[in-house]
């Protein structure tokens, strides 16, 4: 496969997973600014600032409507949930060569929609109505690629850069919203709702988890369960396994190598339940990581693909 057409399926995986991920956290964090009046979400720092932060966007000055606004139909910035859809359209479209119609209708119309005059009567009358769209969406998206293309290169490109993206944002979300105690421990009292909602986990989680959704066991769920799917364990598992079946020398794969690295102490890590002590050090260690990952991809499969016009959220 042409390095040009490796770089933009993975960037389009990127796109589409940075939207779904963007709408899943924008409509947590509205449905806890709307309880935050009679919940108690002392052990979580998840509101409309702190995703200014997550998404590498401005804060200062910037007030609760703005933010609002800004993160989902501002096309003028980077982080926004409009020109992340953009972004994987203008991929999606140097690729119809590659994917299948129907996912390239998907996605077009998805982009028609967000920049269509109804939108903003849309936001006007609930955000969450524009978030739960573009989860569907996303959703339609990646079931269209399973469904329609061919498990080949093309698809395990596509694949690798969703699982990076959605470990990622994860990971992210999990730095900021996760506040250390006075000892560099997570605080474990009160509810992660918030927390759980705005990673699409919750109904997972009750359903794996005999404990309260706390800080503590709600972070162990997101980063280690690999049953459920958006967990980092299994999203680098995932992205593991693509980069396998796309490399025909996986076993000197520099890439592939680091993520089995990963994979396993992640594992390691679950298994020592009693090292709980300083999961927020860990997210940072495993992004910083996932960092790496990516420049060992651009370095092995993308050498001479023309530069992306676009910019990775901020750290």
């Amino acid at each position: 496969m042409l390095a040009r057409i490796a770089h933009e399926l993975f960037w389009l995986g990127r796109y589409v997973a940075r939207a779904e991920h963007t709408a899943r956290m924008l409509d947590g964090v509205f449905h806890a600014d709307l309880q935050s009046s009679y919940e108690d979400t002392r052990d979580v720092q998840l509101g409309w600032f702190s995703l200014l932060a997550i998404l590498g966007a401005r804060q200062k000055g910037v007030t609760r409507e703005e933010a609002l606004g800004r993160l989902t139909l501002d096309p003028s910035e980077p982080a926004s949930l409009v020109n992340c859809v953009a972004q994987a359209r203008e991929s999606a479209r140097t690729l119809r060569d590659v994917i299948s119609a129907d996912v390239w209708e998907a996605l077009n119309t998805t982009h028609l929609v967000l920049t269509g005059p109804d939108v903003q009567a849309q936001m006007s009358a609930g955000p969450a109505s524009v978030y739960r769209y573009v989860k569907e969406r996303s959703a339609l998206f990646w079931g269209l690629t399973a469904r329609t293309m061919l498990r080949d290169e093309a698809a395990s490109f596509l694949e690798a850069g969703g699982r990076i993206e959605a470990a990622d944002m994860l990971l992210r979300m999990l730095r900021v919203a996760l506040p250390a105690g006075e000892d560099n421990e997570i605080r474990r009292d009160g509810q992660a709702r918030a927390l759980l909602a705005a990673a699409g986990g919750f109904q997972a989680f009750r359903r794996a988890v005999p404990a309260p959704p706390n800080a503590v066991p709600a972070v162990r769920f997101l980063l280690y369960e690999r049953a459920y799917p958006d967990s980092v364990a299994a999203a680098v598992a995932s992205a593991e396994r693509a980069l396998e079946v796309s490399d025909s020398n996986p076993r000197n794969s520099a890439p592939v190598l680091r993520l089995s690295r990963l994979r396993a102490e992640l594992e390691f890590r679950r298994r020592d339940d009693t090292d709980d002590a300083d999961l927020i050090g860990l997210c940072e260690q495993v992004q910083r990581e996932l960092a790496l990952v990516d420049i060992d991809i651009a370095g092995r499969y993308f050498v001479g693909a023309t530069a992306t016009a676009a910019t990775e959220v901020g750290a």
